[in-house]
């Protein structure tokens, strides 16, 4: 029974092997299109597509909108009316909206607090803000930030002066009803008032972002640090020098100015100069400390100097010395090489016509 139900099978089989084989591809194709990996895919392709879609879709929109807003641009500054298309007052409406406002001002802090925190976490240890401090205390910073101070001033005068209220060949200040205003008992309040609030609040913030900071720790800190070590000294150096400059500068124009005396008379009192007052000063008992500290700092700073640039020369000279020496024992050392070369040659070529001459080496009868 089972053997005449395969035979069966196997004939119907062979006869409709086309079907049976559709059918099978087809089975195969549904469990292969809805298999897990495939089904995937086809996911993240159709995301793609309606992704396009809507792309496409976005780009007409905006062509749409941007065609309307040249057409009535185009309108406008062809026609001789004064009237703003509705497209442009619809872009202002927008412009003007609190939510676009609030987003925008959402979008720049969110920005820079990015850049903040990135700053932040810079391995050297400067900040934002000593990073762009030192850009624009470079060459190309300076003439950066001078160029565009120099364009905003230059815009806002021209601004000023093109304006139809301060048109005319007078200028600002000579306008009198601004002087009144600035120069009257109310405009004078105002400018105290404001420069009251304004140095108040500069004061009041200072204090309040400073009150955990001390100052003078920090700016002997920065002084005493090693690497600012001879910044330091060039700024003392050129601040004394400017001291010292002015302060002979002083001396010698109320010496030679004839209209001034070593002494100047109050009433009937000279009042002695300011060389009599240090004289004075100096001759005190207990400022002798002082002088001899002093003195003595000012030599050994003259000394200490002076046996560094006297080392400095001597090393200097060494190195020169060191360095001729080194080149003539060079030169030595070849014009050596080459005589013990040219010796070697003559020998070698003595050897070899000795070798060369049989008569040399024949014994004599």
């Amino acid at each position: 029974m089972d053997l005449t139900l395969g035979k069966r099978g196997f004939k119907f089989a062979l006869k409709n092997k086309k079907w049976i084989l559709l059918a099978a591809t087809a089975y195969g194709a549904f469990r292969v299109y809805h298999s897990p990996s495939i089904s995937q895919k086809r996911k993240r392709i159709s995301k793609l597509f309606s992704l396009l879609f809507n792309l496409i879709e976005a780009a007409s929109h905006s062509a749409e909108a941007v065609s309307v807003i040249t057409k009535d641009l185009a309108e406008f500054l062809r026609s001789d009316s004064d009237q703003i298309p509705n497209s442009f007052k619809q872009i202002s409406k927008l412009a003007k909206s609190d939510e676009l406002n609030s987003s925008l001002i959402t979008f720049t802090q969110a920005i820079t607090a990015g850049l903040l925190r990135g700053s932040g976490n810079d391995e050297s240890g400067s900040g934002f803000t000593d990073r762009v401090m030192d850009k624009l205390f470079t060459k190309r910073g300076t003439g950066f930030a001078s160029a565009i101070a120099g364009s905003f001033a230059r815009n806002l005068v021209v601004a000023l002066y093109s304006s139809s209220s301060f048109s005319g060949e007078a200028s600002v200040f000579s306008d009198s009803k601004l002087r009144d205003a600035v120069f009257s008992d109310d405009g004078r309040k105002l400018i105290g008032d404001c420069v009251q609030r304004f140095v108040s609040t500069a004061v009041s913030v200072y204090l309040d972002k400073t009150s955990d900071v001390n100052v003078f720790d920090d700016l002997f800190a920065g002084l005493t640090n090693p690497k600012h070590g001879d910044k330091v000294k060039q700024t003392l150096v050129t601040v004394c020098n400017g001291a010292v400059e002015t302060l002979v500068r002083a001396s010698r124009r109320q010496t030679k100015d004839p209209g001034l005396s070593k002494t100047l008379t109050v009433g009937s009192k000279p009042m002695p100069t300011w060389m009599d007052r240090v004289s004075s000063s100096l001759s005190v008992p207990s400022n002798r400390k002082y002088v001899v500290d002093l003195t003595g700092r000012v030599t050994f700073e003259t000394v200490r100097s002076l046996l560094e640039v006297l080392v400095e020369r001597a090393n200097g000279k060494v190195e020169s010395y060191v360095e001729k020496v080194r080149e003539r024992g060079n030169e030595t050392r070849r014009y050596v090489r080459v005589k013990s070369s040219l010796l070697h040659s003559l020998c070698l070529s003595m050897c070899l016509q000795i070798v060369e001459a049989p008569w040399l080496l024949t014994p004599r009868n």
